[in-house]
């Protein structure tokens, strides 16, 4: 019994019960696509009706008398015989080539262009047969999304650039010189930048002494910006009339709460003042905070002070106030967690390279200090830190030797 032919099966294997189509004639002529013949030199020697209808040009005008070069804008016809041509001869074939075929009106129509050498046989001379695909869909589509992307593009260095302005607010653009002290601070946002942080540092005059204050808040963006802004000024102007560093942040913490944005975020404020015989005195409080570390002239570090509640949480946090004299020589290092907790294959930056780290620098200046431990974090993390940094240094310059 013979098998029905599988192009004239219904969907599911059932065979259709009137005539199939098999007018090959009409399918080339009225084919969705359409075709062209040409001769190796580009000769048109067939042209179906669809292509007929695309160009607007008639069989008497194409057929025999034109070759397909003149039916191509001056750039598609250099790439025609420069490229798709020489192709042809080498693989036989070409897919998907787009091109612009010229309408007899003068118009451009978008088209896909496929070719298929049919090499010499029998006395007949070698035939290249092209199907050309209009794709004035596609090309609209392509150039929305190369609009969409160059707008998106445009979007994202806006927002780049509003974050570096943001972050650029955070702290200040240069620190204040404090007579007697030497001070260095460094801020390296997480990643490549893009994104709005939430560290901060300051140093600015008050009634009661040199105020210091840094800080983290939760989260990014543009939420945890205004946070940032709200902290670092609240700060600010609580300092000019407390003189307690536990009371300044008490201030900060009623502000966060009344703020309702539920954020927190972890903070230290101090201030310092000179004591004489080239010494100072700091007096500090931590909301949450990790403790600034005391990298000491003889050696070694240690931590100062005692971390209390985080700020924008309690109604009444703990708070606990410190005080410790820096002798000549001596440096405090406040930092945030991206120093500690950077993290990279082998672990997170951790403690104890934060100590030796400290260690090495020791004898350096502010700077030199700041620096180097930021550059070390970074360079553990292959130069994108998974979060931001801020750090401050307060250093006692070496007395100066006495002249005999």
């Amino acid at each position: 019994m013979a098998q029905p032919d599988e192009t004239a099966t219904r969907a599911g294997g059932t065979p259709p019960t009137g005539p199939v189509e098999d007018d090959f004639e009409d399918l080339y002529e009225n084919a969705p696509f359409g075709y062209l013949s040409t001769l190796t030199d580009g000769t048109v020697v067939r042209a179906n009706a669809t292509f007929l209808a695309m160009t607007g040009y008639t069989r008497a005008d194409l057929v025999g008398r034109t070759r397909i070069h003149a039916l191509l804008p001056v750039g598609d016809r250099i790439f025609y015989e420069t490229h798709f041509a020489p192709l042809l001869v080498m693989q036989g074939e070409v897919r998907e080539i787009a091109v612009e075929l010229k309408h007899a009106d003068g118009s451009r129509i978008p088209v896909l262009l496929n070719g298929v050498l049919k090499a010499a046989a029998g006395g007949r001379p070698a035939v290249i047969r092209l199907s050309a695909v209009a794709a004035a869909d596609r090309r609209r589509y392509e150039r929305e999304l190369l609009h969409e992307r160059r707008r998106a593009e445009r979007s994202e260095a806006e927002a780049r650039q509003l974050a570096h302005i943001l972050q650029a607010s955070f702290v200040p653009s240069a620190l204040p010189e404090v007579p007697g002290l030497d001070v260095a601070g460094v801020y390296r946002p997480a990643g490549h930048g893009d994104e709005v942080g939430g560290d901060f540092y300051d140093l600015f005059e008050t009634p009661h002494g040199w105020g210091l204050s840094l800080g983290d808040v939760c989260g990014k963006g543009a939420r945890a910006a205004v946070v940032t802004s709200l902290a670092r000024y609240t700060l600010r102007a609580a300092a000019m009339g407390e003189p307690r560093p536990g009371q300044v942040l008490s201030v900060l913490n009623q502000a966060l709460l009344r703020e309702r944005g539920g954020r927190f975020l972890t903070a230290a404020y101090a201030w310092i003042r000179q004591t004489g015989q080239g010494r100072a005195r700091l007096a500090l409080a931590l909301g949450g905070h990790p403790p600034p570390l005391r990298v000491l002239r003889e050696g070694g570090t240690e931590a100062v002070g005692r971390p209390g509640d985080l700020m924008g949480v309690f109604a009444d946090p703990r708070l606990h106030e410190t005080e410790v004299e820096l002798s000549p020589g001596d440096a405090l290092l406040f930092y945030t967690d991206g120093i500690t907790e950077g993290r990279a294959e082998e672990g997170m930056f951790g403690e104890e390279r934060l100590a030796r780290s400290l260690e090495a620098a020791r004898g350096a200046d502010a700077a030199g200090i700041a620096t180097r431990l930021v550059e070390e974090v970074v360079a553990f993390q292959s130069g994108l830190p998974s979060d931001d940094i801020a750090v401050l240094v307060v250093r006692v310059p070496d007395r100066a030797p006495r002249s005999r």
